[in-house]
């Protein structure tokens, strides 16, 4: 273990403060690298979703340390609870097809979004065009891949035409906004806040309570990881000095937890301890408790929480982290898919070999969404260099002597 000094918020300051080397990865290879290492965190996690660290380490005959097959083997088109889904192999499950078709959106506005864009963009893009689903191995519309959960954006959004700002309440309270808002924090690199405030805006159409305030906290970790020098450390305390409510203590008090160790092998058993009194699901994951996943302002996601605590237990370090967050179980998709987002907006990119396995298995170009983000997070800076000038330029006029008089 490292002996940590905490920082006011209770992250840890050591060893995360020795001088970094002068070669800063470029705006671009962040991007490829979050959202390159989100999808092969979402794939590498898919296979033991659900599980226990105890039933993984004997299902697997120790810990999983790469891509790995279904956990029902052949049987994996019967076999409950995952069935009809090839969780496995390499497959990209939900998160990464969500965030896919978030920069699809991005792409087709090229300006930040908002709930409306969601309804306006993202719900087509769901119902309307087919594409390659790894899981189902087949060209399906994204909407048959997704949980309820998800699917209530169609329901709300197209059928019961509610109001987008307001759609994502009584959904239930889980991930499955935040999962996918890593374009929301790239788009706003190194301005934590502003991806904040857009991803809760977007979140409003899926989300409400902790599910939405999770979105806008991963949002403003990618952000925050963006930053030129940015430490694990840096991105926690940018995280807590945004979040509210349950979802910062939750961060507050694993993330504490985590500065005790420099070994997530050895952290999984006490970081389940630390989020277990934030997390509603409860102790068995598939016989979620009565309170599971309901509004609560003195809850959190456990998703997000294990995500930056991983990452700081790895320094950053994409395969550590990610492995972490795989072998940890329960919703070790999206915590893997959230901790490789951060390790490589950090700069810390996904091995080639594991990329090169994911994007074969899964049938996707994994390197065109990142490109295409890179792109548009150009443009719309300039947009908002533009706008920011205009908007300088007027005020300083309005507080001229000429105009005061």
């Amino acid at each position: 273990m490292h002996d940590k000094t905490p920082t006011p918020y209770g992250t840890p300051q050591a060893p995360f403060d020795s001088p970094q080397p002068s070669f800063q990865p470029s705006l671009t290879d962040r991007i490829t690298a979050a959202i390159v290492g989100a999808a092969v965190g979402d794939a590498l996690g898919g296979p033991v979703e659900g599980y226990s660290p105890a039933q993984i380490l004997d299902r697997h005959g120790g810990r999983v340390t790469g891509v790995v097959g279904p956990w029902n083997g052949d049987d994996w088109r019967t076999a409950r609870p995952i069935a009809p889904y090839h969780k496995g192999d390499g497959h990209v499950t939900d998160d990464t097809l969500m965030t896919h078709a978030l920069i699809r959106v991005y792409e087709k506005v090229r300006d930040h979004l908002d709930a409306h864009a969601i309804a306006d963009h993202l719900v087509p893009d769901l119902m309307t065009t087919p594409r390659w689903i790894p899981e189902l191995e087949t060209e399906a519309l994204l909407l048959h891949r997704l949980f309820l959960a998800e699917k209530w954006l169609v329901t709300r959004l197209h059928y019961g035409h509610v109001d987008p700002r307001e759609a994502g309440v009584g959904n239930i309270v889980n991930c499955g906004a935040a999962m996918y808002m890593a374009p929301v924090g790239i788009v706003n690199a190194a301005h934590p806040r502003a991806a904040y405030l857009e991803a809760l805006d977007i979140a409003g159409a899926h989300q409400s309570s902790y599910g939405r305030e999770a979105a806008g906290v991963f949002a403003a970790a990618v952000a925050a990881a963006c930053t030129p020098e940015a430490t694990p450390a840096s991105v926690i305390d940018t995280c807590l000095s945004l979040a509210k409510d349950g979802t910062r203590t939750a961060i507050e008090k694993t993330c504490e937890t985590a500065a005790r160790y420099d070994s997530p092998d050895a952290a999984l058993a006490p970081l389940r301890e630390a989020i277990a009194p934030y997390d509603t699901v409860g102790p068995d994951y598939r016989a979620p408790s009565l309170g599971a996943r309901r509004p609560s302002r003195l809850h959190s996601i456990e998703e997000l929480p294990v995500a930056l605590a991983m990452l700081l237990i790895a320094d950053g370090d994409y395969e550590t982290a990610v492995l972490g967050a795989v072998n940890y179980g329960r919703d070790c998709d999206s915590i893997a898919t959230m901790t490789g987002a951060l390790a490589g907006a950090l700069g810390s990119p996904p091995p080639d070999t594991w990329a090169q396995q994911v994007a074969d298995a899964s049938k996707l170009d994994l390197q065109h969404p990142a490109r295409t983000l890179t792109a548009v997070t150009r443009e719309i800076f300039d947009r908002d260099v533009a706008r920011r000038r205009a908007h300088e330029s007027a005020f300083t006029t309005l507080g001229s002597p000429l105009c005061s008089a």
